[in-house]
Protein backbone atom coordinates (compact mmCIF):
# COMPACT_ATOMS: atom_id res chain seq x y z
CA UNK A 1 0.00 0.00 0.00
CA UNK A 2 1.22 3.58 -0.93
CA UNK A 3 -0.20 7.04 0.56
CA UNK A 4 0.61 10.32 -1.80
CA UNK A 5 1.90 13.15 -0.32
CA UNK A 6 -1.83 14.75 0.13
CA UNK A 7 -2.69 11.79 2.01
CA UNK A 8 0.72 12.28 4.31
CA UNK A 9 -0.75 16.11 4.77
CA UNK A 10 -3.89 14.77 5.71
CA UNK A 11 -2.75 13.07 8.25
CA UNK A 12 -0.79 14.59 9.82
CA UNK A 13 -3.13 17.78 9.93
CA UNK A 14 -6.17 15.63 11.42
CA UNK A 15 -3.64 14.45 14.24
CA UNK A 16 -2.51 18.54 14.84
CA UNK A 17 -6.34 19.17 14.72
CA UNK A 18 -7.05 16.34 17.44
CA UNK A 19 -4.57 17.45 19.59
CA UNK A 20 -4.96 21.33 19.31
CA UNK A 21 -9.24 20.78 19.15
CA UNK A 22 -9.01 22.48 16.24
CA UNK A 23 -10.64 21.91 12.77
CA UNK A 24 -8.37 20.09 10.38
CA UNK A 25 -8.60 23.31 7.88
CA UNK A 26 -7.50 25.72 10.09
CA UNK A 27 -3.68 23.68 10.09
CA UNK A 28 -1.39 23.99 6.90
CA UNK A 29 1.71 21.50 6.26
CA UNK A 30 4.64 21.35 4.25
CA UNK A 31 6.08 17.92 4.02
CA UNK A 32 10.60 18.78 3.91
CA UNK A 33 13.46 16.34 3.18
CA UNK A 34 16.62 17.23 3.71
CA UNK A 35 19.89 15.76 2.99
CA UNK A 36 21.33 15.58 6.41
CA UNK A 37 18.53 15.83 8.74
CA UNK A 38 15.90 13.49 6.37
CA UNK A 39 11.67 13.63 6.88
CA UNK A 40 10.08 16.77 8.52
CA UNK A 41 6.98 18.81 8.16
CA UNK A 42 6.20 22.51 8.96
CA UNK A 43 3.09 22.71 10.56
CA UNK A 44 1.37 25.70 10.93
CA UNK A 45 -1.83 25.80 13.26
CA UNK A 46 -3.29 28.83 15.58
CA UNK A 47 -0.87 31.08 14.38
CA UNK A 48 1.62 29.26 15.32
CA UNK A 49 4.88 27.28 13.58
CA UNK A 50 6.53 23.56 14.79
CA UNK A 51 9.11 21.31 12.91
CA UNK A 52 7.80 17.45 13.18
CA UNK A 53 10.48 14.90 12.83
CA UNK A 54 9.98 11.85 10.94
CA UNK A 55 8.91 9.68 14.00
CA UNK A 56 5.83 12.57 14.43
CA UNK A 57 5.06 12.33 10.79
CA UNK A 58 5.03 8.17 11.25
CA UNK A 59 2.87 8.62 14.50
CA UNK A 60 0.36 10.39 12.47
CA UNK A 61 -0.38 8.24 9.62
CA UNK A 62 -0.23 4.96 11.70
CA UNK A 63 -3.38 7.09 13.68
CA UNK A 64 -4.68 8.24 9.99
CA UNK A 65 -4.42 4.33 8.79
CA UNK A 66 -6.18 3.40 12.05
CA UNK A 67 -8.96 5.82 12.46
CA UNK A 68 -10.36 7.05 8.54
CA UNK A 69 -9.35 3.41 6.70
CA UNK A 70 -9.70 0.75 9.80
CA UNK A 71 -6.16 -0.64 8.88
CA UNK A 72 -4.13 -1.24 11.90
CA UNK A 73 -0.20 -0.80 10.90
CA UNK A 74 2.89 -0.15 13.20
CA UNK A 75 5.18 2.23 13.00
CA UNK A 76 7.89 0.17 11.65
CA UNK A 77 5.75 -0.93 9.15
CA UNK A 78 5.42 2.46 7.27
CA UNK A 79 8.29 3.48 4.98
CA UNK A 80 8.94 7.45 4.03
CA UNK A 81 9.82 7.65 0.69
CA UNK A 82 11.56 10.41 -1.60
CA UNK A 83 10.58 10.45 -5.59
CA UNK A 84 8.70 12.93 -7.63
CA UNK A 85 7.08 13.45 -3.91
CA UNK A 86 7.20 12.23 -0.36
CA UNK A 87 4.97 9.02 -0.41
CA UNK A 88 4.95 6.81 2.47
CA UNK A 89 5.03 3.00 1.64
CA UNK A 90 2.92 0.40 3.68
CA UNK A 91 4.43 -3.26 4.06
Amino acid sequence: MRLSEQDIINAICLNIAERKQIHPTQVEVELMWDEDLGFSAEVHAEGRSQILIAANMLEAIERYLLKEQNIRVFRDQIRLVLEDEIVADIG
